[in-house]
This record gives C-alpha cells, sequence and structure tokens, in this order.
C-alpha cells in the first residue's frame, strides 16, 4: 500500500511529504523535532516543524487515526475548543517494506500547556479551582453539543491563559462520539469518569510531591461534578417569571451573556392566567465576547480576553469626540474600533520587546498590562497612564517572571 496523507488543506501534504515517515515515531531524528511540553497519552507523540507550522503527530492504529481525525473535524465545524485536525498519514512503511502504524497530525496550539508542565511549580489551590472551571466549561460545551468524550481528564485537555482564567481544549477524542443529543446517563456517565480520572492523575502528582498540600485529590476530583452541575443548570433550567417583569429575562440572558454563553433562541408562553411567562434557552452557544471583539476588531481571542479588551475599548471610546451612539452623524463603533487597535492596542504590545513575552500572545500582554495599569493607579490613587504602565510593565514585573521561570527550570 502507497503512503497516503489525507488533509484538510491542500498545502499540508507537499510539507509533509518531507518528514521521515519511513521511521517509526520514537526513532525520529531530533533535527524534525521541536522541543515542547508533551503530556501523558497511551501513543507516541511527538512535535515537529512543518514549513511554518509546529503539528504535533501522533501515531495509532488507520482506523482509529481517521476516526479521530473525522471527530476533531466535527468538533471544528461545531466551534468546540479542540486541537486543529490537519491530516492523517496511512500506507507508512519501513526501509524494509515493514508496515508502520499510521499518524493523526493536528496544529500545535500555541500558548498552551499539558496539565503536568504547570504542575513544575507547584499551583496554588486558586488556580487549580480556575483549572476545573475551564475543564467544566469545555464538558459542558462538548455535551450540549451531543459530544460523549469517554475520556475526560487533564492528560486529554491542553489549558491556555485567558486573562487571569484558563481556557481549557480537547487535545484527544478517540474514545469519542458525537449524537444528535445526549442522554441524562451518557452526560452522568462522562461527568463520572472525569472524577475517577481526575482523582487519579491528582494522587499521582501528590505522590511525586508536585501538588499543593492543601489541594486533596479525591475533592478536587469531585469539584469538577458540582461545576459541571451549576453551569449545565444555569445553562438549561426553564424559568417562570411574572408577566409585564421583562427585566428578569434580560437579567438572565446577562447572567448567560457574563458565563460566555450566547441565547440563540428562546421560548416565552404566557401562562393560562396571564401572569408568567416561561423562558428556555432552547439553543446556547459560547464565545460571545469572542465574537463581539472579533466582529468589531478582527482580533481573535479567548473569551476571557475578549471581556477584558472590550471593556477597554468601550472606556477608550467615551473619550473620542466622534463618539456618539444614537447619533447617526457620529463614528459608527467598527471604525473607533479599528482605530483603537491601531493606536491603542497595536502599540502597546509592540512596546514590549519579543525576549520578554515569554510564548505570551498579543491579548494576553495587553490584558496583564491593563492588569498592572490598575495596580498602578490604585497605588498611587489617581489613574496612571497607558504608557506609564507599560514601561513598569517592562522594566519590573517581565524580569521577575522570567528569573521566576527560570528557577523553575533549574
Amino acid at each position: 500500500m502507497a503512503l497516503q496523507i489525507n488533509a484538510t488543506n491542500p498545502e499540508h501534504p507537499a510539507l509533509l511529504l518531507e518528514l521521515p515517515w519511513h521511521l517509526p515515531l520514537e526513532e525520529w531524528p531530533e533535527e524534525y523535532l521541536v522541543p515542547l511540553p508533551r503530556g501523558i497519552s497511551r501513543h507516541v507523540v511527538r512535535y515537529a516543524r512543518a514549513g511554518d507550522e509546529v503539528i504535533a503527530v501522533k501515531e495509532l492504529a488507520e482506523r482509529p487515526a481517521l476516526r479521530e481525525y473525522g471527530l476533531l473535524r466535527d468538533l471544528d465545524r461545531l466551534g468546540i475548543p479542540a486541537v486543529d485536525p490537519l491530516a492523517v498519514v496511512t500506507g507508512r512503511t519501513d526501509i524494509s517494506g515493514e508496515p508502520l502504524e499510521s499518524v493523526l497530525i493536528t496544529r500545535h496550539l500555541g500558548g498552551s500547556m499539558p496539565y503536568r508542565s504547570m504542575f513544575e511549580t507547584t499551583l496554588r489551590p486558586a488556580t487549580m479551582h480556575r483549572l476545573m472551571d475551564a475543564l467544566a466549561v469545555l464538558l459542558v460545551r462538548l455535551h450540549l453539543a451531543g459530544f460523549f468524550w469517554g475520556d475526560c481528564s487533564l492528560s486529554n485537555t491542553l489549558f491556555r491563559r485567558d486573562a487571569g482564567a484558563y481556557a481549557a481544549y480537547l487535545v484527544d477524542a478517540e474514545t469519542g462520539d458525537l449524537h444528535p443529543e445526549l442522554t441524562r446517563g451518557q452526560r452522568e456517565y462522562d461527568l463520572d469518569l472525569a472524577r475517577v480520572n481526575i482523582s487519579g492523575e491528582l494522587l499521582d502528582l501528590e505522590a511525586s510531591g508536585a501538588l499543593h498540600p492543601s489541594v486533596d485529590p479525591i475533592d478536587f476530583g469531585t469539584e469538577i461534578c458540582g461545576r459541571y452541575q451549576d453551569l449545565w443548570q444555569e445553562l438549561t433550567r426553564t424559568s417562570v417569571y411574572p408577566a409585564g417583569k421583562y427585566h428578569h429575562i434580560e437579567r438572565r440572558i446577562r447572567r448567560l451573556n457574563e458565563l460566555g454563553f450566547d441565547v440563540a433562541e428562546m421560548q416565552i408562553e404566557h401562562a393560562s392566567n396571564g401572569d408568567a411567562v416561561t423562558f428556555v434557552p432552547k439553543v446556547v452557544d459560547a464565545g460571545h465576547h469572542q465574537r463581539q471583539l472579533l466582529r468589531l476588531t478582527g482580533l481573535d481571542t479567548e473569551e476571557n480576553q475578549a471581556r477584558r479588551l472590550l471593556n477597554d475599548l468601550e472606556s477608550w471610546m467615551v473619550t473620542q469626540e466622534d463618539y456618539a451612539p444614537g447619533d447617526p452623524m457620529g463614528a459608527r463603533p467598527e471604525v473607533l474600533a479599528h482605530r483603537w487597535v491601531r493606536e491603542v492596542f497595536r502599540p502597546t504590545v509592540r512596546a514590549v520587546p519579543p525576549e520578554l513575552r515569554d510564548g505570551m500572545d498579543a491579548a494576553e500582554i495587553y490584558h496583564e498590562i491593563l492588569e498592572h495599569r490598575w495596580y498602578l493607579s490604585e497605588r498611587a490613587q489617581h489613574d496612571i497612564g497607558l504608557d506609564t504602565a507599560v514601561q513598569d510593565y517592562i522594566e519590573n514585573i517581565l524580569p521577575k517572571s522570567r528569573d521566576a521561570l527560570q528557577t523553575a527550570i533549574d
């Protein structure tokens, strides 16, 4: 059987042909590999370079490779946070003609970390809670889309910093299955697997001395269940409000938006006595602030980053002379937003030397600068300008972050 590359982009096969497919993944020479932290996997996984892209290459049998490739493409179509599938390579043989396992290729998720790398420096309990929040949101989003994960765990998740919180991405869909809708039993089974897996992973970290002494592995494994149930209830419950009190419905929609979800449909029914309405968020989707920021500015960020940037954008807009909401003679929000990107966002990010960024994307850098400006303003009891905050951030914050990272590596 000849080597075959099934890819999502016509450019990928040409780039991928340069890789040593005649060698088992464990034997790939260092010249092809990229030294990035890897999580635990039941399969051999390596990071490699294909043109300008860093890719993750996972070795597994042909049938599950093709199946997982298809599932990841489905998740991408549904807008679920997961690694981006690029290709499947089948028909591999070594130099003697003996068959080798197929490989699944995904794009490396920039700025992401497997959980074990995050524990190289002992995480505080507050950070652990944020990881559980991120994983609960991911699991709820998967279940709302009808995806049964079948192996929810920290090992099968990548985490990216998201304006002081974390965003979780599915990295392994091998055991997953997509349905029109999940039953309660399927959801509870997935959730119970998550509880057991997370507790086991944390117990393993505890045994190696990498877990904060105040973190109880069993309690944190159980915590994912409580956070999931609270979020699921908020997103799917039916509410009854007094007739005429439509601000209650608005409040509920705002609460869903704050959780990062949009309401795509609602059902309002007058009760038989005419004094109540029923509100049902029939279809919800995540990324309310992401889509708003992308529409206004073209910036593609994480949800919490988008929320923070939108707040700053709105604060800046009101200082502009041509800001006149509702006035047809005033500048359109999109025009002001692109001016903000050009005059505020980009110059601020570019002021930070690339060698000090520690892999952070532009939105995360801007968020940290806004946080630092707030801290300086609170300390000074008056507003500190953005330029002053940037300079102090570069001189006093980034060097300490690099020193702490180097100490952890050493």
